[in-house]
């Protein structure tokens, strides 16, 4: 009798697959209260390592951590109309506290423009305070009506970003090169995720901002997922906040400002992305686990060479997990490591004691051959960089695939109701064609220049949406 399929087939149910792979992959489940989630030591160890990787080129950006409260006055949100009226339906807000009435209600945070600005208003002074570049490592509370583990959730975690600058183009370069220095690089190079970078048109941006940048990532099963935001505040909440400075010329001017984030929707959009009938795949240089050496048999010579091999690779910078659980079946927990999506397993029985060799089963392009023991340290960083080179083809191949150039309004909705993104000249479509699009559940996604390019403005020649169904 053939064995019956882990997981649901992506082709047959994508939500069913998705949901399937993110329980038994051992990821997440569920939280108590509707829209929340608990994430298991394996999820919460891709989300250590995205932190890690863009922690890192964050404060190469120039900024520095910092925190600030989970519990915002309300008065602070509605200082900033369009922000408000932005977040209202999403909005966490507790009366209540130590058995009284609050004198005054206090929102669950849903992002901290507010109470960042209240304190950068103390904090500068002078131009010489200028730029002030802030992050911060959070949870955040958005009141959701349809969630899905990792991709919209009630509560989930991020960064976000908040800068000042003493000038339009300094916050204007600054919210670029966050975005293409910092995001990109990232989900490009680490992820492995081929994003398009484009512009939201006015009626998708941030409330409150001027302009937003984002990243779009095509999904397998053809929709859109947003990885991250950079948003240009221009002078908006410096006003409703009075946050200014004293210039060289002894004027007092109002600063200008960025904000900028991504979050924990960053793991739904590695799951979609590489994700295959047999579990995760998850890119090398993300993975927390590297490569897993299993001992088939529980017999002291192998369970010697496998931590003898696990010290090798460790020495060598790959980061490795011993498995000898020899008191689980061997296939039971190769199969939960595929689920897991670990780049290499390295499988050692007492008949590789007697070539010398090893069974080397790669994740990511499928496939096992034997090889040598002792060559494993020199092989394997590069069989790993080819695995990640191949998730990120494979992501480039799949967009560029299944995006089609159309030229009406009903030829997009076709394209995306398909399973796939449409191009569109922007002069073409416009703010009625995109209100026409949304009747039919689809958005358009961000706005790019012929070249791909994020064009400078939303009416520059040659300006083309992306749209797309949407996560």
């Amino acid at each position: 009798m053939a064995k019956a399929p882990v997981l649901t087939p992506r082709a047959a149910d994508f939500p069913r697959w998705y949901q399937d792979l993110i329980n038994k992959a051992e990821l997440a489940d569920n939280g108590p209260v509707r829209g929340t989630m608990v994430i298991r030591p394996y999820g919460y160890g891709l989300w250590e390592r995205m932190q890690q990787e863009l922690d890192a080129r964050i404060k190469e950006a120039g900024a520095a951590n910092a925190y600030f409260p989970l519990f915002i006055p309300q008065s602070y949100l509605t200082r900033e109309a369009e922000h408000v009226e932005g977040f209202a339906p999403e909005l966490a807000i507790v009366t209540h506290g130590g058995g009284k009435e609050l004198d005054e209600p206090v929102v669950v945070r849903p992002t901290s423009e507010t109470i960042v600005n209240e304190y950068f208003s103390k904090w500068v002074r002078s131009y010489r305070d200028l730029p002030l570049l802030i992050n911060q490592w959070a949870n955040v509370v958005r009141w959701e009506m349809r969630p899905r583990v990792f991709l919209r959730t009630t509560e989930f975690l991020w960064q976000e970003g908040h800068t000042a600058h003493a000038t339009y183009e300094d916050a204007r370069d600054y919210a670029a090169h966050i975005h293409r220095n910092v995001y990109a690089d990232f989900m490009v190079n680490v992820l492995g995720i081929d994003v398009v970078l484009g512009r939201k048109t006015a009626g998708e941006r941030f409330a409150g901002a001027i302009n937003t940048l984002t990243l779009e990532g095509m999904m397998g099963d053809g929709k859109a997922l947003q990885m991250g935001t950079s948003h240009e505040l221009g002078q908006n909440f410096a006003r409703a906040f009075h946050t200014e400075y004293l210039s060289k010329e002894g004027t007092q001017e109002l600063v200008w400002q960025t904000s900028w984030g991504s979050s924990t929707r960053m793991v739904g959009g590695l799951i979609m992305s590489h994700g295959d009938d047999n579990g995760l795949r998850v890119p090398p240089r993300l993975a927390p686990v590297q490569a897993v050496v299993l001992a088939i048999k529980d017999d002291e010579a192998v369970l010697a060479k496998v931590r003898e091999t696990g010290e090798r690779l460790r020495a060598a910078g790959i980061r490795v997990r011993l498995d000898d659980r020899t008191d689980t079946p061997f296939g039971r927990r190769a199969v939960d490591w595929e689920l897991k999506g670990v780049p290499v397993r390295i499988e050692i029985g007492p008949r590789d004691l007697e070539s010398g060799t090893a069974m080397l089963a790669r994740r990511i392009p499928g496939g096992k051959e034997p090889v040598a023991t002792d060559a494993l340290a020199a092989l394997l960083p590069g069989i790993l960089e080819e695995d990640q080179a191949l998730l990120l083809r494979q992501s480039r191949e799949l967009r560029e695939s299944r995006t089609a150039e159309v030229s009406t309004v009903e030829e997009a909705a076709e394209a995306a109701g398909g399973g796939g993104w449409a191009r569109i000249p922007w002069a073409t479509l416009g703010p009625r064609g995109e209100a026409a699009l949304a009747g039919r559940g689809v958005t358009v996604r961000c706005l790019i220049a012929e070249d791909g390019s994020v064009p400078e403005s939303d009416d520059a020649p040659g300006t083309v949406a992306l749209v797309a169904r949407a996560y």
